[in-house]
């Protein structure tokens, strides 16, 4: 049974991308898509430029794009721009991040050195391996907001913008718990007022963002947007909102092989994950308060997936461990290892072994482009607050406040595209196949 299609304005314009953080995967995603759009490079990793959709029955063979079936913003009609501590432009910042290779950078590199990065809200209470002379100055953070949102008007205005999205691609933060100044806008805007130190740089990025009607996505696992404030502040002005953290390496793989040792109701007695990273992410981790942040939201995916509460038997004491080594000479080529000690018929152990060489930022660079798309495509379906349809992007997923999160990879693609045939007035696909034999 199909539904009225929801009414989406069509992606007319120019559409800004904001980017707090120009350093490695912002280049490598900015580098990329001007790669793309000369026709030297395919957007692979992409959902929103490769991927099709199921429509109605398998025997339709109904199977479009997903980039047509919903309308999505042209590559062409993208604007870039963004704030880093450091002044290089982006193909300085793109040499030196040593992600892409050179034949490609020097065919990009016009469209990278027009990039330069303006002043940075940063304080290195909140980042404590680094440092960089391109940041704001200001009395409050209050003042620090509205740099933002002058910054934000300006670009707009400057460059025909249409809509905006924001998508944060700067460092982890230290960690942080929820206090009561997150707890409303009245109470987080009188903290900016009063300096109040609860009040991370990348939540006034998201203030300023939702301040000025543009959409929000956290790529760290920083709280940032993950408080009642920011969720208020979304509903209040139209915003949808979505995070945390960029789901890319090893906890990717930990989506993709726990769903499977559920499925098959196989024990699990321990998991040991290890990972060497020599960019400037893995400095930033090197830091036990950083690293803090990135371990809570590395060890929350085995937990909901596996349900160990629902199988005691299976799950309920298994042991898992994470680590994060900064080792320089690897540079964006991180190593995820992991060693998974499981139980199957009769208690019997056996042991699953998974290294993983990948590259942190061509992995993070099309998860980039789909959120900032399909963010400017819930914003034009009147979607605000926080868009759980897009947990399929990120290690540590926003969600209600009542709700547990949804950690498995292939319940969240699901997820998303029964989101999509929704808006298009489709029927949503539940697998159950009885059509066929009725």
């Amino acid at each position: 049974m199909t539904k009225s299609p929801v009414q989406i304005k069509n992606p007319k314009g120019r559409l800004g991308v904001l980017i707090p953080g120009m350093g490695a995967v912002a280049t490598t995603f900015i580098g990329g898509v001007e790669a793309v759009k000369l026709g030297i490079a395919q957007p692979i990793g992409s959902l929103t430029q490769m991927g099709t959709i199921r429509l109605g029955k398998r025997t339709e063979k109904r199977t479009p794009m997903i980039k047509e079936f919903v309308q999505l913003a042209s590559l062409k009609d993208l604007v870039f721009g963004g704030w880093d501590i450091f002044e290089d432009d982006c193909y300085k910042a793109s040499k030196k991040a040593g992600v892409l290779e050179q034949n490609i950078l020097e065919k990009v590199k016009k469209p990278l050195q027009s990039l330069k990065p303006w002043k940075a809200v940063f304080d290195q209470q909140y980042v404590h391996r680094l440092s960089g002379p391109n940041v704001k100055k200001g009395k409050t953070k209050w003042d620090l907001a509205q740099m933002l949102r002058d910054d934000i008007r300006a670009f707009k205005k400057k460059n025909g913008l249409s809509r905006m999205v924001m998508i944060w691609c700067a460092s982890t933060e230290a960690f942080m718990k929820p206090d009561p100044v997150h707890d409303t806008i009245e109470a987080f805007e009188k903290g900016l007022k009063e300096n109040h130190p609860a009040i991370a740089p990348s939540m006034i990025y998201a203030y300023g963002a939702l301040c000025e009607g543009v959409p929000f996505a956290n790529g760290a696992p920083n709280l940032t947007a993950d408080i009642p404030a920011m969720n208020e502040l979304s509903k209040v002005n139209n915003v949808p909102i979505a995070g945390k953290d960029f789901k890319t390496g090893q906890t990717w793989m930990k989506t993709v092989v726990a769903p499977g040792l559920k499925a098959r109701l196989l024990g699990l007695a321990g998991w040991y994950s290890t990972n060497i990273l020599g960019n400037r992410d893995g400095e930033v981790l090197d830091d036990p308060d950083s690293f803090k942040t990135k371990e809570e939201s590395k060890l929350s995916v085995l937990e909901y997936i596996l349900q160990p509460d629902l199988y005691p038997d299976l799950y309920k004491n298994f042991y898992h461990k994470v680590r994060i080594d900064y080792y320089p000479p690897r540079g964006d080529n991180k190593e995820g290892w992991d060693n998974i000690d499981i139980f199957g018929w009769l208690g019997y152990p056996m042991q699953l072994k998974i290294d993983f060489l990948c590259r942190d930022s061509i992995l993070a660079a099309p998860i980039v482009l789909d959120l900032v798309l399909f963010l400017d495509l819930a914003q034009r379906s009147g979607m605000h607050g926080i868009q759980e349809w897009l947990s399929f992007y990120f290690k540590s997923p926003m969600a209600a406040p009542e709700l547990y999160p949804e950690h498995d990879l292939f319940i969240q693609l699901m997820k998303l595209k029964n989101r999509l045939r929704h808006l298009r007035g489709e029927q949503l696909i539940t697998h159950l196949g009885l059509e066929y034999y009725d």
